[in-house]
């Protein structure tokens, strides 16, 4: 199927919800819509100790193993938002679900805080998935992996080299290294810009020598805005900095010299190594990011599929109900197909 042919699949998006009700069925699982349990967990990571919400679905049984997935969320979030909605979701089709707090952010632990560490957030996938395949009342040959945003890339990442997991799906996944080194479609950056933060960068940690490190605001705020500022951000702040998705425990902030770290990551450089497994791309239509699960779509082997969503934007597909619904109702197709 080409991916015009799946742009116009999703036209018919009633179809995908009741496919994934079938599929779900299909597997043994209950596509039961009436609310998911939530449980707080915690989990080591080494010397770390990570906090998470685990969705159990409406008809949980305790006396069977189940399916579950990892959802990993996006670079300054935590697990009340996105990544807990899309893991409520699915745990209402009948997975268990896991949402945690990445390490240095949220409930988790880690020093320095809000350090944006590729390594560590691909190793707390990895923690995560091994909290699960411990889990007495979990399948350990049947766990999956999602992430959104900064948390897809990490996710696709982490799952090239862990075949207990299954099936890797991402929304709206964000490169963290291609982002950094080249920017995003509306706020391109140029090798002389590039070189420049890194200057910065290494100013920095020049300056700090061991000390506590520079952090700052993340989002800039609509005072900050001027005529040059990306939509993209103004997205970002709508969604993390407004009602709408913000949370007390998602800070709006960064250690500044992280961006040295995304500048050497490449996390779809080894995607053709989850195949045979199989590899699920949902990104939105008008999104900024859509080239990022574009190339990793044509990097990867058989079985893999990228689906648009018609109209929507990258921050679109963190909560809006008429793009979320249907992603959900494709993940919850693919999950329960595969694991």
């Amino acid at each position: 199927m080409t991916l015009i042919e799946r742009r116009s699949l999703l036209t018919g998006i009633p179809l995908l919800l009741a496919a994934g009700a079938r599929a779900a069925r299909a597997q043994g699982i209950s596509a039961n819509t009436q609310g998911a349990n939530i449980r707080k967990v915690s989990f080591p990571n080494s010397a770390i100790t990570m906090v998470g919400n685990l969705y159990m679905p409406p008809d949980f049984d305790a006396n069977r193993k189940h399916p579950a997935i990892v959802v990993a969320h996006p670079w300054g979030g935590v697990k009340e938002q996105t990544s807990g909605l899309y893991a409520k979701r699915l745990a209402e089709e009948g997975f268990v679900t896991l949402a945690f707090d990445a390490s240095h952010y949220g409930e988790s632990g880690g020093e320095p805080r809000f350090l944006e560490d590729p390594h560590d957030r691909v190793q707390d996938i990895r923690s995560a998935v091994t909290f699960l395949s411990n889990h007495p009342q979990i399948d350990a040959n049947r766990i999956g992996a999602l992430g959104i945003c900064a948390g897809g890339g990490y996710t696709i990442h982490e799952v090239q080299t862990d075949l207990r997991v299954k099936a890797v799906a991402s929304v709206v996944a964000y490169d963290m290294g291609s982002a950094a080194r080249d920017g995003i479609a509306t706020a391109p950056i140029s090798y002389e810009e590039r070189m420049k933060i890194l200057a910065r960068v290494d100013d920095q940690l020049t300056k700090e020598a061991g000390g506590p490190p520079l952090v700052q605001q993340l989002i800039p705020s609509k005072e900050q805005w001027t005529t040059s500022t990306p939509n993209f951000f103004k997205e970002a702040y709508e969604y993390y900095l407004t009602p709408r998705g913000q949370h007390p425990n998602a800070a709006n902030r960064y250690v500044v010299t992280s961006v040295g770290l995304h500048m050497a990551y490449f996390p779809f450089a080894q995607v053709e190594t989850i195949s045979p497994r199989p590899l699920l791309l949902i990104a939105g239509e008008k999104a900024e990011t859509l080239n990022f699960s574009q190339d990793a779509y044509a990097k990867a082997k058989e079985p893999k599929e990228l689906i648009v969503i018609p109209g929507a934007s990258h921050f679109d597909l963190y909560d809006k109900p008429q793009y979320v619904t249907p992603a959900v109702g494709r993940l919850a197709e693919f999950f329960g197909k595969n694991v």
